[in-house]
């Protein structure tokens, strides 16, 4: 026999009648704390006289009140198991529960008591007495159901937590609910006051941060975890400062998604990382803006393997996009990608293309296939030293790759084109620079061409993309190596991974044709400043040597050139617009732009 849908019990539905052996156990113990209540209740209203209790009518009751709370039991899902037993959200519906069937009872006793020989106050003298028995058996059950998973570590290292708020008191339970835990949770630190006598889980709060050395010798401490949700570098560089003199591993606890604004489980324990203690201002992000223009649309993102096209399909992907192409020439590379994005590496989704944006032919195809509406340009060469030594690699992929992208775009009706540029096109000196700062020309002319919004964003450097100076500075420190820095005073711009992808993503839904969009990446950071801070948190200390600046490169880098001081517009939170000068395809002239390469290198 076929079921029609209206006719089909819903999953809900099944939910609901679904009670678990837990719940039939709390059941028959709530109806013995109205059993208990009833007859305590009776006892004291006739003063201790048991000969004055009609106990027919007093069974009956207890019988009917087992009943009733039964019935808004369901009805409140006590029973069902959507409630932790003994928290405090099974408190408050136990709570409104309670009031309700005292109210309806209590006046139905009220009216029919006399009739069967009971005090009319039964249930409402009742009902308090079984509320207390009931929160009293539930915290029993919980007491009893965590003590055996509660450790006390032997082989974890002792533990100091930075932090006593509720991100602390998750860290202290998750700790002591994991019999593998590292860690034994020895003490807390903080820096309210209000907290000086606070103890979570038997674990006290033993000072503050300033008390550090003090308290790590008394307890033998050798880690400790900040547990602050959203800790500033500022905060985080206070912390590194007073821990690492006393040899103290400090690791920190991820707590927030800040993409898009979703926010996510606290993440697992980690090691503190560089980004930890660099300040940058907070990312806030036009949610309807990028909504509008990627939900339900086909976007493709060249470069896909790569760190930025990476995480640009993560971001990308929560929009939902009706179809999501990811482009590269490198197959592991996508292999990565297709991980990240979807949790295999099979390579055998039709979406994933492996194809050079220097072939064209073979892009064509690509585009005619797929016919983006929204493309993200990530594909391009980046390292300054290798393509002043290669130059034609720079003009044949960041100039010509980019011009083959942007005519197919323009052949299947792309309607939003973004090219990642970077901070080297302003005031271009390098090969890289020159090459990048004509791809934004390049996609300002296809904006002109076409009428519709293709625009460049602009940033600086990127904290732990593939080949960027952090992670390569990382494996030196690790490896005891001498690290090289071209000047004293350098500075450059720094921005993590996710918060630049965020930023391009918004820049998209906000470009004009033309635009190229400047990403506010903040106050610049003195190299030798990130890489001390790198070999505290490493505990290593590295030989630093001073090259002298390399051929083209600059002490401190700029977001915005000198032609385009005078045409910026703030058009959202950290992005600014100024205006790029078109430059046709036919005007391409290899030689030429060699001769201005030569000419900024000299």
């Amino acid at each position: 026999m076929t079921v029609s849908k209206d006719s089909a019990p819903s999953a809900s539905n099944h939910a609901f009648f679904r009670i678990s052996k837990s719940g039939w156990g709390q059941w028959f113990l709530d109806a013995c704390a109205w059993g208990v209540a009833l007859f305590g209740a009776a006892i004291m209203r006739y003063d201790f006289t048991l000969s004055s209790i009609n106990i027919p009518a007093l069974l009956l009751v207890m019988l009917v009140m087992s009943g009733v709370q039964f019935i808004a039991g369901m009805a409140g899902w006590l029973y069902q198991g959507r409630f932790t037993t003994g928290s405090l959200e099974e408190t408050k519906a136990l709570g409104w529960i309670m009031g309700i069937i005292t109210m309806v009872m209590g006046v139905i006793c009220v009216l029919a008591a006399n009739a069967i020989g009971l005090p009319r106050s039964l249930v409402f003298i009742a009902a308090p007495i079984t509320v207390c028995v009931m929160l009293a058996t539930r915290l029993i059950r919980r007491f009893i159901r965590e003590r055996p998973q509660s450790h006390q570590a032997t082989g974890g290292r002792r533990t100091l937590i930075f932090g006593a708020g509720s991100l602390g008191r998750i860290i202290v339970h998750r700790i002591l609910m994991d019999s593998r835990a590292s860690y034994d949770p020895v003490g807390f630190l903080d820096d309210d006051a209000d907290k000086v006598n606070l103890e979570i889980r038997n674990v006290r709060v033993l000072g503050t941060l300033d008390d550090l050395a003090e308290v790590s010798e008394r307890v033998h401490a050798s880690v400790m975890i900040v547990a602050i949700a959203d800790a500033s570098p500022a905060l985080m560089a206070r912390v590194m400062e007073v821990a690492s003199p006393l040899g103290i591993d400090v690791k920190v606890v991820p707590t927030l998604d800040k993409s898009f604004g979703e926010r996510t489980r606290v993440g697992q324990i980690r090691d503190i990382a560089i980004e930890d203690l660099i300040e940058r201002p907070p990312v806030k992000l036009d949610l309807d803006t990028i909504a509008d223009y990627l939900s339900s649309r086909r976007v493709l993102v060249t470069g896909a393997g790569g760190s930025i096209g990476q995480e640009l399909c993560v971001q990308i992907r929560k929009f939902g996009p009706s179809s999501l192409v990811l482009l590269d020439n490198d197959e592991t590379h996508l292999q990565d990608t297709e991980l990240a994005l979807w949790g295999t590496g099979l390579l055998t989704r039709p979406e994933i293309v492996l194809a050079d944006i220097r072939d064209q032919e073979s892009l064509a195809k690509v585009f005619e296939q797929w016919k983006p509406e929204v493309v993200f340009h990530a594909a391009a060469y980046k390292h300054v030293p290798m393509l002043q030594r290669h130059p034609r690699e720079a003009w044949d992929t960041n100039v010509l790759g980019t011009l083959n992208v942007l005519e197919c775009a323009s052949s299947v009706g792309t309607e939003v084109f973004v090219n990642i540029s970077t901070d080297k096109a302003a005031n271009p000196s390098t090969a890289l620079g020159h090459s990048k700062r004509l791809a934004e020309r390049l996609t300002s002319w296809m904006g002109e061409q076409t009428g519709q919004r293709y625009c460049s964003v602009r940033f600086g450097n990127v904290i732990g993309s593939r080949g960027s100076m952090v992670p390569l500075v990382q494996t030196l420190i690790e490896r005891g190596l001498t690290i090289t820095i071209t000047h004293e005073e350098a500075t450059r711009y720094f921005m993590t991974i996710p918060e630049a992808c965020q930023l391009v993503v918004q820049a998209g839904g906000l470009g004009n044709s033309g635009d190229v969009m400047i990403l506010d990446m903040g106050d610049p950071v003195r190299v030798t400043d990130i890489i001390n801070k790198m070999m505290e948190i490493s505990g290593k200390d590295c030989q630093v040597e001073f090259t002298g600046m390399r051929e083209g490169e600059k002490i401190h880098e700029v977001l915005v050139s000198d032609d385009e001081e005078g045409e910026l517009t703030v058009i959202a939170d950290r992005t600014t617009r100024a205006k790029v000068p078109p430059i046709s395809a036919e005007n391409l002239d290899y030689d030429q732009w060699m001769e201005t390469v030569v000419k900024a290198r000299d």
